[in-house]
């Protein structure tokens, strides 16, 4: 069976087809009747053109159920279209009415809807124009980031969802749990994690690094690509709930490693995107984001810039006062002060170094001066950080000291600790959050609206 389109891409006049999809538009003339039919296949739809003088009772019957919204199967022979835009049209004979869509109710007939209110039927928005190319091209990335890694010899683990272990130590998690809390809470009585499913507090992984981990000391290069958890009470339009993240890892890898696959993975995604993804990308530059596609080119043709997180702090000082969060040593960059580095200051992706132990997770590996650790942040103009790694702490004892600083129970982390006890080596990597990447390459604003199902405070309705 021939997808859209195949048949817009291969299709030849005088060809015989049938094709099948849901009925975007119907317009009836005096002397036509012209549907738009679409799958799903790619953004454009295949015009269909019933002539008026040729039409049977039956068929006009059959015309008259197939509103927007409505499976049809077209059949009829492939001429030549004499609209722009176009090379060729379905000149239709038959057309069959596969699922009815009444029209009173239906949600989306008209052409224009407000993300806002698609976002309230979400189980419907996927059948838009701006949904269709979003769900594409979140497909793209993700087949983009296993070629990427599969060229490079990494081997893709599948880490656990649910873990004993806070990988990031912020403690917004999520808790599993069979014990009945409501009873629990009305006795007064703590919960007795002894008496669980697990035998210990469980909670929803923020993050599969510690995991994999244990699959670098082995496999050498290894990446996870899986759904992460955080319990943030942030209802903004740059967090979720539920959410992807691409962790790779490199045994036997410095800084200097990490932040050359960090660019080389961040072109290969945008070139994937511009190369493969033109009509969904020319979309996403007319409707959500002009200038997007010339964004995009710009960053993957230019080198990115390298700069210490001390030099980067000294840049953003020098004009402090036009920050709303005014800069200073051993502050947390805020996306004004990464967009200004990107954006302004060296126009290109930024790389920012060495940042201060206190800022960042306790695995990150210390440098010699005692304050920094060989952390970075990849960043890059119009939303900042997209990339956050580093070289990972391999030597036992600085990672105990690391811990302790934290306030972790090195106990509860026996088993990576042991990485570091047998057979231990350098070894570095990075997560990329896969909807952060996602409203990168379309222009979206919203990362609800980057991914199928959001789930967010308040919200995890379908």
């Amino acid at each position: 069976m021939n997808d859209i389109r195949t048949i817009l891409s291969t299709g030849q006049p005088g060809q015989a087809i049938t094709a099948k999809g849901w009925v975007r538009t119907k317009r009836d003339t005096k002397n036509a009747v012209f549907l738009e039919l679409n799958d799903g296949s790619c953004m454009s739809s295949i015009q269909c053109v019933f002539d008026a003088a040729t039409m049977n009772p039956e068929l006009v019957a059959v015309l008259g159920h197939s509103g927007t919204g409505a499976a049809v199967a077209v059949s009829g022979t492939l001429v030549e279209s004499p609209a722009a835009g176009q090379k060729i049209e379905l000149k239709a004979e038959a057309l069959t009415l596969i699922g009815a869509c009444p029209q009173e109710g239906y949600p989306l007939q008209k052409k224009a809807h407000s993300l806002e209110f698609l976002r309230e039927i979400a189980h419907l928005r996927p059948r838009t124009n701006t949904f269709g190319a979003v769900s594409r091209m979140r497909d793209e990335m993700a087949f983009a980031t296993h070629s990427f890694f599969r060229d490079r010899h990494f081997r893709y683990v599948h880490t656990p969802i649910i873990t004993a272990s806070d990988a990031e130590g912020a403690g917004e998690m999520f808790q599993v749990t069979t014990l009945d809390l409501e009873a629990m809470a009305k006795s007064g009585k703590a919960p007795d994690y002894s008496k669980d499913f697990f035998g210990k507090k469980a909670m929803l992984s923020v993050s599969g690094q510690l995991n994999v981990e244990t699959h670098c000391m082995a496999l050498g290069r290894v990446y996870t690509f899986g759904p992460t958890f955080r319990a943030e009470n942030s209802n903004t339009t740059r967090h979720l709930a539920e959410f992807w993240m691409i962790e790779p890892e490199m045994a036997f890898a410095e800084l200097e490693d990490d932040m050359e696959l960090a660019e080389s993975y961040i072109k290969h995604l945008l070139s994937w995107a511009l190369d493969s993804c033109a009509e969904d990308l020319a979309f996403f530059d007319k409707r959500i984001q002009p200038g997007l596609i010339a964004m995009l080119d710009g960053v993957r043709s230019k080198a990115f810039v390298h700069m210490s997180y001390t030099d980067a702090v000294k840049e953003l000082e020098k004009t402090k006062d036009t920050f709303e969060f005014k800069p200073y040593w051993g502050c947390d960059l805020q996306t004004e002060h990464e967009r200004f580095l990107t954006e302004t200051l060296v126009k290109a992706p930024v790389i920012v170094t060495d940042y201060p132990k206190d800022l960042k997770a306790f695995y990150m590996r210390q440098n010699d001066d005692g304050k920094t650790v060989r952390a970075m942040d990849v960043l890059v103009p119009r939303i900042g950080e997209i990339i956050g790694g580093s070289e990972r702490e391999y030597r036992y004892d600085k990672l105990v000291e690391n811990m302790q600083a934290k306030g972790l129970d090195p106990a509860s982390y026996w088993w990576y600790l042991d990485l570091r006890r047998f057979g231990s080596a350098p070894h570095a990597g990075f997560g990329l959050g896969f909807e952060r990447l996602l409203r990168y390459v379309t222009g979206m604003e919203n990362i609800r609206d980057v991914i199928p199902f959001p789930r967010a405070v308040k919200q995890a309705e379908f």
